[in-house]
């Protein structure tokens, strides 16, 4: 199998797709990184694409108004690139239902708790570990899963947790879970490249291919 082309699309500081990146590097993930695209300006991630040699494109509420332009500037890109898998690393716009359709099982998103707690509309960043303080569970995590047309909904490729301790901030909680964030991305990437992961309905195993 030859190398798959990775899309990485987000938002902010991109420790997750420095860890992407760090994984490609080393050899752990046969694999490239063909684009990287960011619904912000200033994200740092595009610094973070360009250190490493990365083609970075900002396509935000600024230079695409329209969010219909917007998602059609984004297919564009990715259909020019050839891309193979899209990965949404702390990705924070919205995303057109034909480009999900389109890329079914084909695109990934890394959320910071063990869905199906802690998800949907309105769990995001902070307000994700500030609701699992608040309502007192023992352990969250991260998962990383396929996306569909709902939001957190679509089918679960690999989770992790984490102790939530009785002194915890939700900045304690969010450094634990980001931890493991940077294990189980590359991994799933690292599977899905290799031809692993298999989705039967909602279950997606992990096959030796």
């Amino acid at each position: 199998m030859s190398k798959i082309n990775i899309a990485v699309l987000v938002s902010g500081g991109g420790t997750n797709l420095q860890s992407i990146i760090d994984h490609i590097e080393n050899g752990n993930i046969d694999g490239q990184i063909g684009v990287v695209i960011s619904s912000k300006e200033d994200a740092y991630a595009l610094k973070r694409a360009k250190k490493h040699g990365i083609e970075g494109v900002y396509i935000g509420k600024e230079n695409f108004p329209d969010l219909n332009e917007r998602n059609l500037k984004i297919l564009q890109i990715l259909e020019d690139k050839q891309i193979d898998l899209i990965v949404l690393a702390g990705y924070m716009s919205i995303l057109d239902k034909n480009m999900v359709e389109k890329y079914k099982n084909r695109m990934m998103n890394i959320h910071p708790s063990l869905i199906p707690s802690f998800c949907g509309k309105g769990f995001y960043g902070k307000k994700v570990h500030e609701a699992v303080i608040e309502y007192g569970v023992k352990l969250t995590g991260a998962t990383v899963h396929f996306v569909d047309e709902g939001t957190d909904t679509g089918p679960v490729i690999m989770q992790k947790s984490v102790e939530v301790k009785d002194a915890d901030t939700a900045e304690d909680v969010a450094k634990r879970v980001l931890e493991v964030e940077h294990e189980i991305l590359p991994l799933s990437v690292k599977l899905f490249a290799e031809g692993k992961l298999k989705v039967i309905g909602r279950r997606v195993t992990v096959e030796n291919a």
